[in-house]
């Protein structure tokens, strides 16, 4: 292990995934578990995960990764960021990792990614959960327009904090300027700033799956939202819970977009009795 990797625990695993060397964390030990990040600037599989990593990988094998074009997992030249490049980087870290069929838990942008695997490679996936997730078409909010067209500074990385969060009080100026430093490693910014350019209503339509895909699902799928969510509107997981035949909801009261964070423990009970 690098001294690098011993500083950052954003850093774990390194696996070729089709030419693109992919960062994830691999944890625990049991039925495998694909969890998929949101697009926030400067994320990573850690900065989302961190707080619930501990308790999944009790009872299953935890998978991690950087999505394509985020945390520490390479950019490549040239690579266009779409559904398809997403989802093809990661059903190809499951044939790298000989992974035949994972439970998925993606985050907004990661919910998204969530339902195209699941709809398109269906054989791979066992049960759903869906995060305060895209996927469906909705208005974009103001919200995720700040999230999306965010330009590197202190007091707008602040202003991105309190969109996330409704508990204003969770969120330091230290951490901050460690999700700015992350945001502003070299490459990150431009890559990010390529996915979802204005006007950003086209990627939110870029990002949804078809409906009869959706309704076609026969996984069993939990559908989690923040009530107080500034990013993703609840309608969005509304409007999934009446497309998925088999599934339930889960509506946070006093809780933004960052369930897993600001309900790490009812998260992790709720995802963790789901996939038992």
């Amino acid at each position: 292990m690098t001294d690098l990797q011993t500083a950052n625990p954003e850093i774990a695993s390194t696996i070729d995934v089709a030419g693109v060397a992919t960062n994830y964390h691999d944890v625990g030990e049991g039925d495998p578990v694909l969890l998929i990040h949101g697009s926030g600037p400067g994320v990573s599989a850690w900065a989302n995960w961190r707080g619930v990593l501990p308790a999944l990988s009790q009872q299953h094998r935890v998978i991690a990764p950087d999505v394509l074009g985020f945390g520490y997992t390479q950019r490549p030249e040239g690579v266009t960021y779409d559904m398809a490049t997403w989802t093809e980087h990661l059903v190809g870290l499951l044939d790298a990792l000989g992974l035949e069929r994972v439970s998925v838990v993606g985050n907004s942008f990661g919910g998204a990614l969530a339902l195209a695997v699941a709809t398109q490679h269906p054989e791979r996936v066992d049960k759903l959960v869906l995060m305060g997730a895209a996927g469906v078409p909705f208005e974009i909010t103001e919200g995720l327009d700040k999230v999306w067209g965010f330009e590197p500074s202190l007091p707008n990385m602040i202003e991105l904090m309190d969109v996330f969060a409704y508990d204003k009080s969770l969120f330091t100026e230290g951490l901050a300027q460690l999700r700015l430093d992350a945001a502003t490693r070299p490459g990150v910014h431009e890559a990010f700033s390529a996915m979802f350019p204005a006007p950003r209503q086209r990627s939110v339509e870029a990002l949804a799956v078809p409906d009869a895909d959706i309704r076609a699902l026969t996984q069993p799928a939990l559908i989690i939202h923040g009530r107080d969510d500034e990013v993703i509107p609840l309608s969005t997981s509304l409007r999934l819970h009446e497309l998925i035949d088999d599934s339930q909801l889960h509506v946070f009261g006093r809780c933004g977009h960052w369930v897993q964070i600001e309900h790490a423990e009812g998260f992790a009970r709720l995802v963790g009795d789901f996939l038992a």
